[in-house]
């Protein structure tokens, strides 16, 4: 299992926040590959904390579907399967589809400026190769939007979904540039949308952004 040494965190966490956080990007851009056997103790010694914050950020990350526990036995990173990840975004879908068509009543100038930043950052990340930074950007656009739209509810469930399907989108995002340039004409679609407050053509155009991974699907498996 071979562990990265060169690689940078967030400050001001806790041991068992900045250990999640790497894990969950070591998992996500594929540092850890699926299937790979974990070690606690070599990861404890890698991020210089104790056995206890990679026990507890095991146990969250199992929650969150990137590894599975085998009691007494071990514990391996999940696999990706092509039938969960279509089963994921269409709920996933569904629900920032109509997040979007609600943004469009609650949407005010302030909200245009702060989705035309952040989707100015995408696209710096993505010229610049920077993928994993990227689809960060990328994933805050969209909850921008979901906080837009004012409902807990499917903030709650978007946030569940989103966790479990990170490790595809970030495959998704490593294809040829020209495809995640588009998403950033699509984010600009969206936000012109919001804008105008035309609600049809929000939820339309976010249904056609966050199915676009979805269409090449069959080239990644």
């Amino acid at each position: 299992m071979p562990i990265p040494t060169d690689y940078t965190t967030p400050i001001r966490l806790s041991a068992k926040e900045r250990t999640l956080t790497q894990l969950q990007k070591w998992i996500i851009d594929g540092t850890l590959q699926p299937g790979e056997k974990l070690n606690d103790t070599a990861l404890a010694v890698a991020l210089g904390v104790s056995r206890t914050p990679i026990r507890e950020a095991f146990q969250l990350l199992e929650v969150q579907g990137l590894i599975q526990t085998f009691p007494g036995k071990e514990t391996r990173v999940t696999t990706l399967e092509k039938a969960d990840i279509i089963k994921l975004y269409a709920p996933l879908t569904a629900l920032h589809t109509l997040a979007a068509e609600l943004a469009t009543v609650n949407c005010q100038q302030e909200h245009i400026e702060q989705l035309r930043a952040i989707n100015a950052s995408f696209n710096k990340h993505v010229k610049n190769e920077q993928l994993y930074e990227a689809m960060e950007f990328d994933e805050k656009f969209h909850e921008t939007i979901l906080h837009i739209a004012n409902n807990q509810h499917i903030l709650t469930f978007c946030s569940s979904l989103q966790m479990h399907i990170r490790r595809y989108k970030y495959i998704f995002i490593k294809r040829p540039n020209w495809e995640s340039q588009a998403a950033v004409a699509d984010h600009e679609a969206i936000i012109d949308a919001l804008e105008a407050r035309d609600a049809e053509a929000a939820a339309r155009l976010m249904k056609h952004n966050l199915m676009r991974p979805i269409e090449h699907l069959d080239k990644m498996f």
